[in-house]
């Protein structure tokens, strides 16, 4: 194997070695299901603006449904390693079909394992890990993205029942969803999440049209008509914003390990064109501020290897904190971002092509660096951590 292909498998710290047998499996399974199933199709689906709603069957097959969670509650009984890499082989393949698998495992599952009763447990996450309900997860609101606390979305005691009130934005899952995780304000303003079934007189989930990024993920609203809500519906075990906020935190250790899947399939895309573009009589790759390009670049991904990987044995540990995984959301999507915009750069005009998958990475990194918290706001979160200080409110 030459020099350059050893580099394609981006582990030039031997990062695997750290890994256990389960991880590696996992991350196998992953990168033949994705090399299978979705990078065939998801140009087409990224180009029409659709979701290849198909997958949702075969992202459980593969256990991306709450990995981390235990079997007997739907999930795969691994550990947060396996999830992250999990994550990461997935967005090699499309950060909306990471999307749609993190949505599910971290944003559903999770609250119902971690904050429902018995009862709620038994009867949506074996069909949730399976993928025989979809469910999506509603907290930003139309006027409340960055400030989820300011939430208007709120629910009044009616006897036997809950009477639900309110609208939620940028919904992923939403108009295909059979339940919601939704967060609202009780009549004392305390935050209680609900699970909310779709079929319920009142529940409305208009799908958002015109993305330009995240095109194969679909994306809609959630909006709440006196929607009368059973009380055995409540989840019981949480009262307040810890609660979403615990959802967000496992969603974005998924993210910090997911976009370093997207970076590599630019930097391998960069790197392979590099190799067969000709240009002066000898191929790019051979120019020094093309090798600059991609010294960088793996360099960076690198970092952010070992960065996912640290922050997955605190978790594993039972150690990690809110602040630790944003550094690393914050660090990785960045990151990413930037290296499709290099690898675009190297390809030239072709790399705004659909031939190739940078452009699409790049408008999808748009959405990710923005979604379950902001780079700005995560720079916030470490800045509070760092000095005490909360500069936010």
């Amino acid at each position: 194997m030459q020099a350059a292909d050893r580099y394609q498998y981006h582990d030039f710290y031997a990062i695997d070695d750290l890994l256990e047998e389960e991880h590696k499996l996992a991350q196998q399974a992953t990168r033949e299901w994705v090399s299978s199933e979705v990078r065939p199709i998801i140009e087409k689906h990224f180009e029409e603006g659709t979701c290849p709603t198909h997958l949702y069957k075969g992202l459980a097959e593969i256990g991306a449904y709450g990995p981390s969670l235990p079997a007997e509650y739907g999930g795969g009984g691994m550990d947060e390693i396996a999830y992250g890499i999990i994550m990461q082989e997935l967005e090699r393949g499309d950060s909306g079909v990471r999307s749609m698998a993190s949505v599910q495992g971290s944003l559903v599952m999770y609250p119902i394992y971690t904050y429902g009763s018995e009862e709620q447990k038994k009867k949506y996450l074996p069909k949730l890990g399976r993928g025989e309900l979809i469910g999506c997860f509603g907290l930003t609101e139309p006027d409340y993205g960055s400030n989820p606390a300011g939430m208007q979305t709120h629910i009044v005691d009616d006897g036997d029942a809950y009477i639900l009130n309110g609208s939620k934005m940028w919904i992923t899952n939403s108009p295909v969803a059979d339940i919601a995780v939704v967060w609202a304000k009780d009549e004392e303003g305390k935050v209680r999440g609900l699970i909310v079934e779709r079929d319920w007189k009142g529940v409305e989930a208009p799908e958002i049209k015109g993305k330009l990024s995240l095109r194969a993920s679909i994306t809609g609203e959630l909006v709440f008509d006196n929607v009368r809500v059973p009380k055995d519906a409540l989840l019981p075990n949480i009262k307040g914003m810890r609660g979403p906020l615990s959802c967000l935190s496992k969603a974005r250790y998924g993210i910090a390990w997911g976009v370093i899947g997207a970076a590599m399939d630019c930097y391998n895309t960069a790197l392979q064109y590099s190799l067969e573009r000709i240009q002066f009589d000898r191929p790019i790759a051979g120019f020094q501020l093309t090798q600059a390009k991609l010294a960088d670049m793996l360099t960076e991904i690198t970092k952010a290897q070992l960065l996912a990987w640290r922050l997955g044995t605190l978790a594993n540990a039972g150690k990690v904190t809110p602040a630790q995984i944003s550094m690393a959301k914050r660090n990785n999507v960045y990151m990413a971002l930037q290296i499709a915009r290099t690898a675009r750069q190297i390809l030239g005009g072709m790399g705004i092509t659909n031939e190739f998958p940078i452009m699409r990475h790049m408008m999808n990194l748009e959405t990710v660096i923005t979604y379950e918290g902001t780079h700005e706001i995560h720079t916030l979160i470490l800045g509070k951590e760092i000095t005490g200080i909360q500069a936010f409110t």
